[in-house]
């Protein structure tokens, strides 16, 4: 089993969304903001080549929504899940599976393309992976999370016939793979767990969006059950230090993965690194 990091392009969001009650004369050092309070976020993707088996693990924002959409969130387009792909030798027509941890924007808005009027699979090729307590959530979504749940990244993947559904501590993906749903930011989001070479990598979605994200207060304004989140929190960090899990950051500019130890302020980073550098 092989795995590679996928760079789908940067974006922006505001600073103090992102990091919730923490003051900005904190947070600014570690995600510095521009003149208007946005920061720089990755959109960042796993690529897991197993046996006849290509699985992508989210795949950003995509590029069909409108100027007035993208006004908002300014990506940058010198990076693409395509260009990343083709760099790796592969193209969305090997893609095999296709792990949606969530169906906000930023996490499966590369999932459908917009052909002339269609709406239709990036992926043509691949199983589509959600679970059946968030897409229900997603399809019927709260005043709260609606602007995050558009209705042309979701419902086309149904239409397709391409949609399948996870269920908890299953392994019906792949046998390398297992996954854990968490409710704090949205219902029932998933987090992949990848078995590979005696460790485990634990995908953190937006658990923990960055390696600034570590620290237990640092909870994102965008969750819906902020102190669940924080239960949340406790319970990955715990885990990761007792079995030394590395945890791979989807929206960290910079930093892609770390390991984690106990220190007197709780678990902080231990090392981090390129995810390359473990192969």
């Amino acid at each position: 089993m092989k795995l590679y990091t996928v760079e789908s392009g940067l974006f922006k969001l505001d600073g103090g969304a992102m990091f919730g009650v923490v003051p900005k004369s904190i947070w600014q050092k570690l995600n510095e903001p521009d003149a208007n309070n946005l920061c720089t976020w990755a959109t960042r993707c796993l690529l897991i080549e197993d046996g006849k088996q290509l699985i992508l693990i989210d795949c950003g924002i995509g590029n069909k929504q409108s100027e007035k959409f993208f006004s908002y969130y300014q990506p940058q387009s010198d990076v693409s899940l395509d260009i990343s792909l083709k760099k790796l030798g592969f193209s969305k027509d090997d893609i095999t599976d296709v792990i949606l941890t969530h169906l906000h924007f930023d996490h499966c808005g590369g999932a459908i393309s917009r052909v002339g009027e269609r709406l239709l699979p990036a992926f043509k090729n691949a199983k589509y992976w959600s679970n059946e307590k968030h897409w229900e959530w997603a399809t019927k979504p709260n005043a709260r999370e609606k602007a995050s749940f558009l209705s042309e990244n979701i419902l086309p993947i149904k239409e397709s016939g391409q949609l399948n559904f996870i269920e908890n501590e299953t392994r019906n993906v792949n046998p390398n793979f297992y996954f854990k749903t968490v409710n704090g930011h949205t219902e029932s989001m998933l987090i992949p767990h990848i078995e590979w070479n005696g460790k485990t990598i634990v995908y953190c979605a937006d658990l923990f969006p960055s390696m600034a994200h570590l620290p237990l207060p640092y909870v994102m304004a965008y969750d819906t059950r902020p102190l669940l989140t924080l239960e949340e929190k406790k319970k990955y960090l715990e885990e990761g230090v007792k079995h030394d899990h590395i945890f791979f950051f989807e929206h960290d500019k910079n930093i892609e993965c770390c390991t984690l130890e106990q220190t007197e302020r709780g678990v902080r980073e231990k090392n981090h690194f390129k995810l390359s550098e473990l192969n």
